[in-house]
């Protein structure tokens, strides 16, 4: 068969997606690109792998779905491969491919990879921000090399190094009678509307919070931005709960909008890195591990997180 690795990757995320457009703003490819693996995979088969919907994407066929077991086999073998030679290779490649939570994208990993780059020398950076469910996905595909994430829902899939905690906090309106407050409890802030971060397994963490009191806010705004959650709390639709806070060269919060801790103990989620390698890990995976560590380090906890003195010496893991 005359299709690359990566055209394999291209039409199993289709197939993932539903939607030759989502794939490619997934992927950060033109639709073309992704367009030309597809008939060239079923130029191959002779048959075809999905039916064309207008406006409503694809459908996979049954000699696509298929297809799309046998290539998954393939996917998965290479990044065995991968993984198996990893420690043979003491080279950095030209082009990091890595995945982030969607809105690290703009808090802090143009600033951290900015010093990756300038320790390694020459890289690109491919850089494919998405959700928690999507980044694994990516990844036992072999679509990234590293995925950077928080350690909520379920993990199924590469090796885990933890960076820091993140402890949830409150996001309020200047105007409110609890931005007085140096903190709050949960209790407090469960009677105002919520303005909810909405993405696969982060809206799920952020809700359950509030079982502890056997009631949850209302929601009144749906987004998967985190800088659409700032602006809707700056404009009055209410509150929000968030984990990190922009840091160093990201944007700065608003005047309408505080912080608070929350007082109630919860279990903060950590920031982590996941790789297929294993105890196998080539050398730019190594460096990237250690120089993120070191990142947030330097950073501290005071600057990435919003949270009671006593507790910011616990939250880092290295």
């Amino acid at each position: 068969m005359n299709l690359s690795i990566r055209q394999l990757r291209y039409v199993c995320e289709v197939a993932s997606l539903g939607s030759v457009q989502a794939a490619s703003k997934a992927l950060h490819i033109s639709q073309s690109s992704i367009l030309a693996a597809i008939a060239l995979a079923e130029g191959e088969m002779g048959a075809r792998i999905f039916e064309r919907r207008p406006a409503r994407g694809v459908q996979i066929t049954p000699s696509g779905e298929r297809f799309i077991s046998a290539a998954r086999i393939m996917l998965s073998a290479a990044t065995e491969f991968d993984r198996a030679i990893g420690d043979l290779s003491e080279r950095v490649p030209k082009v990091l491919r890595i995945g982030c939570f969607e809105p690290f994208g703009a808090l802090f990993m143009p600033e951290m990879l900015r010093r990756y780059v300038d320790h390694v020398g020459d890289v690109e950076i491919d850089l494919l921000e998405g959700d928690q469910v999507q980044l694994q996905s990516w990844l036992s595909e072999g679509i990234i090399d590293l995925a950077v994430l928080y350690d909520i829902g379920s993990i199924t899939t590469g090796t885990m190094t933890k960076i820091c905690k993140v402890p949830a906090h409150a996001l309020l309106h200047a105007d409110d009678p609890l931005a007085a407050r140096d903190a709050v409890w949960l209790a407090d802030i469960a009677t105002r509307p919520f303005v909810l971060l909405d993405m696969p397994q982060t809206a799920t963490y952020l809700l359950t919070l509030f079982d502890i009191l056997a009631k949850r806010p209302e929601v009144r705004f749906h987004t998967r931005s985190y800088e659409t959650v700032r602006s809707a709390v700056a404009s009055g639709f209410g509150m929000s709960i968030l984990n990190m806070r922009p840091i160093g060269r990201a944007t700065a919060d608003g005047s309408a909008i505080v912080r608070r801790p929350i007082l109630d103990e919860l279990p903060p989620p950590s920031v982590i890195i996941l790789d297929p390698y294993g105890n196998s890990k080539p050398l730019f995976v190594r460096l990237f591990i250690e120089m993120f560590s070191r990142f947030f380090r330097e950073v501290g906890p005071a600057h990435f997180s919003v949270t009671t003195k006593e507790k910011e010496p616990l939250l880092l893991w290295n």
